[in-house]
Order: structure tokens, then C-alpha cells, then sequence
């Protein structure tokens, strides 16, 4: 098996096994079985259980990158491309409902310093990608606007998400409706104030 096809095999049981059983209760004995390989070669790839973990969490990063972004293409408003991003979110997180949690949960800072960097290394990548989505629609408008407004969306997405992985009845559209209420009020509020040029100051 290529290298990189077999270290996608065992980050898949390894984020499996620290779903179920937690970061510290994980062993990495139990991956290597499950991998049918032995445990030496996951420790030649990854390191260390904590660096197995660090290499879950940049997975999850890169596929959730992709996901938002991929969902906002071809809109045509700024509400609309927030509602797109926001439903690619949660779908992400509901394809992913145990590991979502662990991972945002005290696991992270349970493992190590490299888990819990990597984790707000995510959270960063996203602000980002929110910045510069509403840059997109919203060419004028302040950046320290837009940064405190992606700062709040992807806040909100991550405490909506804690609960929504623990409701199978509601939808990621039904989710993301709840933000959309939520948040919609005040970013189609400053859109408005940056289109009409009548931003307060101060």
C-alpha cells in the first residue's frame, strides 16, 4: 500500500478510536490491530499518539477548508454565500459527529500543546476564509469590520456545532438557519451602513 494511502488508513481508525474511547483512553496498540499493521510503523509516521491526533485535526482542517469554500462558489449575495458556508459546515460536522466533538471539546489540551495549537490553527484558517468571503461582497468596508465579523461567525459555528452533533433531529440547513437568524441581523446591518456610506464613527 503507498505511503499516503496507508496513513490515511490509520488516521481513519485512530480518529474512529479516539471517538469512542477519548484521546487518553486510545491505545495505540488498538489502532495498530485494527490497521492490520504493527504499532512501530505508526509511530515511524506519526511520531508519538498526540502526533497521530495533530495529523486527524490537519485532516479535518484541509477537508473543512474545502468544504466552505467549495459551497460559496457561484453565489450570488452575501446572505446567500453565509448560508451556503454555514450549511457545508454542518454537514461537515454531522459527517464527523463523535470526532467533531472530541476534538473541540478538553481532548485537545488533554494531548498537548501541538493538538491544541492545531485546533486554533483551524479556527483561524477559518476566519479567515470568512474574511475574505465578505470581502468579496463587501469590497469597502473596513477590515477591522470584517475581522471582528468573522471572528463572531466562526465563534457561534463552534458552540452551535458542540450542541447540533448531539441532535440527530435537526438538519444542517436547520442549523444553519438558527445562525442565519441569528447573525444575519447585524452583518446585513453593516452591509447596509458600508452600501449606503453612512458608517457611524467612533
Amino acid at each position: 500500500m503507498p505511503r499516503a494511502e496507508r496513513e490515511r488508513q490509520m488516521m481513519t481508525v485512530a480518529e474512529d478510536i479516539f471517538a469512542e474511547r477519548g484521546f487518553l483512553a486510545a491505545s495505540m496498540d488498538d489502532i495498530a490491530e485494527r490497521c492490520g499493521v504493527s504499532k512501530p510503523m505508526i509511530y515511524e509516521y506519526f511520531g508519538s499518539k498526540e502526533g497521530l491526533l495533530v495529523a486527524c485535526i490537519r485532516q479535518a482542517r484541509a477537508e473543512l477548508a474545502k468544504v466552505t469554500t467549495d459551497a460559496v462558489v457561484g453565489a450570488q449575495s452575501a446572505e446567500d454565500a453565509l448560508r451556503r458556508g454555514l450549511v457545508a459546515f454542518f454537514e461537515f460536522t454531522d459527517a464527523r459527529r463523535r470526532s467533531w466533538a472530541l476534538m473541540l471539546r478538553n481532548e485537545a489540551a488533554v494531548a498537548g500543546p501541538a493538538a491544541a495549537e492545531e485546533i486554533e490553527a483551524g479556527r483561524q484558517e477559518q476566519v479567515e476564509i470568512d474574511i475574505a468571503l465578505f470581502t468579496a461582497f463587501l469590497p469597502d468596508a473596513p477590515r477591522r469590520d470584517l475581522e471582528a465579523a468573522a471572528q463572531i461567525v466562526v465563534g457561534a459555528c463552534e458552540r452551535l456545532s458542540l450542541w447540533y452533533v448531539n441532535e440527530d433531529e435537526v438538519s444542517a440547513e436547520q442549523a444553519a438557519d438558527y445562525l442565519m437568524r441569528t447573525l444575519w441581523t447585524g452583518l446585513g446591518a453593516m452591509i447596509t451602513t458600508v452600501d449606503t456610506g453612512n458608517r457611524p464613527h467612533g
